[in-house]
């Protein structure tokens, strides 16, 4: 196993996260298989119990890990699964020497930080860059570690120690290590000052870590000066001093690597450059390009509306149209707007679904509690404001989010969207909320509440799960994949997810729909066209009647990717810009050219003309959605 520290110093923030996964795909660009591992110094067991405020969102993977927000950055960058040990944390390590302690698996010795801690972190390491993420069988080339922190921590100071003696057992063969770094220009001088990373990898150095590559991030290019001041005090070579500056979106960095050579470098260190391949990130030139190229301003331009041809993703065709680009209005109704972190998957799946309908997305930021009446009377133009925003929006999105802080607003923004036919997309709590808000609204229960809110509402129609926990908090929630069956195959969620059975997302919540109101609901008139396999618990529901209201318990945003927007993002925009119907009509027309694309032997003699006649070309079948669009 080849091995890439990424390590930061200077300052937190610098967007190791990023760098890493960047790393990752350029090495995957050049034919290696990657994984990747994120090092958390702090004591929590993982991300579970943390304030969105504290530590931004907490990412959910298949496994019902609740891990940091990079394993979500390298998921996306990198298409691949991760588990909950690709997240290393203090408090798994220590919980883990402690139970070997309290075991006797270390026969009587003193049990400490060297050799036990740092043991323990070397073998969870080894062990888990072993595990196949991206699907196929066998281990990854390279396992890409995030380090993170700032060189210097006192908390981070036991995993420093282990990767010293991990590069050591493994060999400078197999071990290269990257460290990003801050070059500030103070404003009075205007002068690149390199101080500041000098004392971090002197820093370093101390600790046994020499750094292979330094990536420097900075504002504007690094002079070429200052890159041979860097190479003379931190040991470095000059073309090996990469330079990560502010570019206009985060998928130029992939390009930016490749631009300097950090592959080469990379792979020169680990001895790989005769099995690896040169780069290939066109799909991410094309995919950085075309973010670049959307524009606020209102522009006339031919645009192919495309739909993935390939039946486990949405499927579509070409058809050439005139079309005006322009920003689409998202009004995003939450708890936690002060930290755009708290919702950074929901914006990344908001962008990926918009850069394939060619839209630029405007998100507007709306404070749930600032649409309740209590703020227009403490803060008239906050209110105002709020309200005016809601109105001028396309659409209404509300995610996940516990407690009941900001729920009145939540549920003004679900009843807005329903009166006025403005598509709305509600995630958990967004999914309760529109609930809470039809059973008051049209059912005329107007104590409805969440048990979550009011314990002793006398219309409950959300309820504590029964197997949740109700004395501890981490861990304890219905957490991870899990499988939706549609009941009705003609739904707008089964169309949009191609498949009229079933789907799998990823889950967070301890709190349910309650089973027993379900039928006075749907006699009113709010479709649960989505449960679970026991077929008591809720999953989504549909407003039949309405261009898009969608209410569902599971979080799609964690698996969009890019190029791959998830399924339901991609149907609130659509139903923004009213594309929707024509989306999903095209989409079964291709469903049938692809029937007799597989089952008539004339079609599969006749080349391409037949398909031609809609824009399609079935060379392009294997294609991704995002190269399609191009």
């Amino acid at each position: 196993m080849k091995y890439v520290l990424i390590t930061g110093g200077v300052v937190s923030g610098l967007g190791k996260g990023v760098t890493a996964s960047s790393i990752g795909v350029v090495l995957q660009a050049c034919g290696l298989r990657v994984t990747s591992i994120k090092i958390d110094p702090y004591l929590n067991t993982d991300a579970g119990t943390m304030s969105p405020f504290e530590h931004g969102e907490v990412f959910v993977l298949d496994d019902g890990g609740e891990v940091d927000l990079d394993l979500g950055n390298y998921e996306r960058f990198l298409d691949v699964t991760l588990t909950k040990d690709n997240n290393i944390t203090t408090g798994k390590i220590y919980q883990s020497v402690l139970d070997k302690e309290r075991k006797g698996d270390y026969l009587g010795k003193t049990v400490q930080v060297v050799p036990h801690i740092t043991d323990a972190i070397k073998d969870w390491i080894e062990s888990v860059a072993v595990i196949p993420v991206d699907g196929k069988e066998g281990h990854a080339d390279v396992c890409v570690i995030e380090l993170g922190g700032t060189v210097g921590d006192i908390e981070s100071m036991p995993f420093i120690e282990a990767l010293r003696q991990l590069s050591f057992s493994v060999g400078p063969d197999n071990f290269c290590l990257i460290h990003v770094s801050l070059i500030p220009v103070l404003g009075v001088v205007g002068e690149q000052k390199t101080k500041p990373t000098q004392h971090s990898v002197r820093e370093l150095r101390a600790l046994g870590l020499t750094p292979h590559l330094l990536a420097c991030r900075s504002a504007q290019p690094l002079l070429d000066n200052t890159k041979v001041k860097l190479s003379q005090f931190c040991h470095v070579e000059a073309a090996n001093i990469l330079n990560i500056h502010d570019v206009p979106n985060i998928w130029h960095i992939p390009l930016l690597l490749r631009n300097q050579n950090a592959h080469h470098s990379i792979l020169k260190q680990l001895n790989l450059l005769s099995i690896a391949t040169p780069p290939d990130l066109e799909a991410w030139n094309r995919r950085a390009e075309t973010f670049d190229n959307l524009t606020d301003s209102v522009s006339i331009l031919n645009l192919a509306v495309i739909v993935q041809f390939e039946i486990e993703e949405i499927l579509s065709f070409v058809i050439q149209k005139r079309i005006i680009c322009v920003q689409v209005k998202i009004a995003m109704v939450g708890k936690y707007v002060g930290l755009t972190d708290s919702y950074l998957s929901v914006v990344k799946a908001l962008l990926h679904a918009c850069i394939a309908c060619s839209l630029k997305p405007s998100i507007d930021w709306i404070a749930a509690s600032d649409l309740e009446d209590d703020t227009a009377r403490s803060a008239p133009e906050a209110h105002a404001a709020a309200w005016k925003s809601l109105r001028n929006a396309e659409c209404v999105l509300v995610p996940g989010g516990f407690g009941d802080r900001g729920v009145c607003g939540m549920i003004l923004a679900a009843k807005y969207a329903r009166k006025n036919n403005v598509p709305y997309l509600g995630i958990c709590l967004g999914m309760q909320i529109s609930v809470i808000e039809y059973a008051r609204s049209v059912l005329g229960l107007e104590k409805a509440n969440s048990r979550e809110f009011d314990e002793d509402t006398p219309d409950p129609v959300v309820i504590f799960m029964p197997e949740g926990s109700r004395t501890h908090m981490g861990s304890t929630m219905r957490l991870g994949s899990r499988r939706t069956l549609f009941q009705n195959p003609d739904c707008v969620t089964s169309k949009l997810y191609c498949n009229p059975h079933y789907v799998d997302e990823r889950h967070r919540h301890r709190y349910e729909v309650n089973p027993n109101v379900i039928g006075v609901l749907e006699e009113a008139g709010l479709k649960f066209v989505g449960k679970d396999e026991t077929g008591k618990r809720m999953e989504v529901l549909e407003l039949p009647g309405h261009p898009f209201y969608v209410g569902v318990q599971f979080h799609p945003e964690f698996k969009s990717r890019p190029g791959k927007p998830s399924a339901l993002f991609l149907g609130l925009i659509l139903s923004a810009r009213r594309k929707l119907e024509a989306y999903l009509t095209r989409h079964q027309m291709e469903v049938d050219l692809q029937f007799n694309f597989n089952t008539s032997a004339s079609v599969l003699r006749g080349g391409n003309d037949t398909f031609e006649s809609y824009g399609i070309d079935i060379r392009k079948r294997g294609s991704s959605r995002e190269s399609l669009l191009q």
